[in-house]
């Protein structure tokens, strides 16, 4: 969907005052949701202005772009909350490859520092990625003893590893996911669950419940499935039950910050984008742009 559709189906998305029991919930955007083209400065201005309450920033390695994001944050009266890890895809904790597996660990520590400069309290760690060369087995056992390497340092700076299910043909089960995040024994190790990575094979709400107080962080995005092409879409324009998501997150007394999961977009696109979020978290999801069954 283009700019110009995107913010005209706002008009079907009726202006509601805010409910009383709306999820203590704080908002959060991807820093990569925010226009390239723009300074560090203005791009976390623009997260304010469209009503942000937090950011998620991406692994920077150069110290001195790094020290210009936190001042700019600091500026913009918008704390940066999250470190997006940068290596673990293309560098996986479970390749049999220990240089690969080196540089991935070198990718966390940078994120865990950027962390602390930052002042956030968690970053994202994809923990491994099934392919024809990395059986599931292995990669179970390599991503939680490289991880465990990570743990004396996470407790050091004071900042959560949080594990994050995508489609990377591991951890497909809410109860397995659980049971992955238990084995640690570590309070330094949680799980980033992502509310649209899971529709295909699983209901959200259901994950929600299992992974309770697992949960430290959410990415919020919508998907749909049901008209013969799977594809993102704008919140509240796929097939996921947003009523269903409030009611699990209500159950399990989650307190954290979602952080939206999209494509860039200008000023009008993020305002829109933070509106349908605190939608979501207020139950209201549902003028006439959702699908869900």
């Amino acid at each position: 969907m283009n700019r110009r559709a995107f913010v005209q189906s706002a008009l079907a998305f009726a202006a509601v005052p805010a409910k009383s029991d709306r999820l203590p919930i704080f908002t959060s955007v991807e820093y990569s949701m925010l226009p390239a083209t723009a300074s560090i400065s203005e791009r976390f201005q623009m997260a304010k202005d469209a009503g942000f309450q937090r950011i998620e920033c991406p692994t920077t390695r150069n110290e001195g772009e790094a020290q210009k994001m936190k001042e700019s944050a600091a500026a913009a009266g918008i704390q940066i909350h999250s470190v997006m890890n940068m290596d673990h895809w293309k560098y996986p904790l479970s390749s049999a490859d220990p240089a690969v597996v080196d540089k991935s660990l070198d990718g966390a520590r940078v994120s865990l520092h950027n962390a602390k400069l930052w002042g956030a309290d968690t970053i994202l760690l994809v923990p491994a990625v099934v392919n024809a060369e990395t059986s599931y087995g292995d990669a179970y056992k390599r991503s939680q003893e490289n991880i465990r390497k990570l743990i004396p340092l996470a407790q050091e700076l004071e900042i959560i590893i949080a594990i994050e299910e995508v489609w990377n043909k591991f951890l497909l089960s809410p109860l397995e996911f659980a049971k992955y995040i238990d084995q640690f024994e570590s309070p330094w190790i949680r799980s980033y669950f992502d509310v649209g990575n899971v529709v295909l094979y699983g209901y959200p709400q259901d994950w929600i419940r299992t992974l309770g107080p697992r949960i430290a962080k959410l990415h919020i995005k919508d998907f749909s499935w049901r008209k013969l092409v799977a594809k993102w879409v704008p919140l509240g324009e796929g097939d996921i039950d947003w009523h269903a998501i409030y009611a699990a997150l209500n159950d399990i007394g989650y307190k954290g910050t979602a952080t939206v999961e999209l494509p860039a977009g200008d000023a009008a696109y993020l305002k829109e984008v933070n509106r349908r979020l605190n939608a979501i978290l207020e139950n209201r999801l549902d003028a006439g742009i959702n699908n869900a069954a």
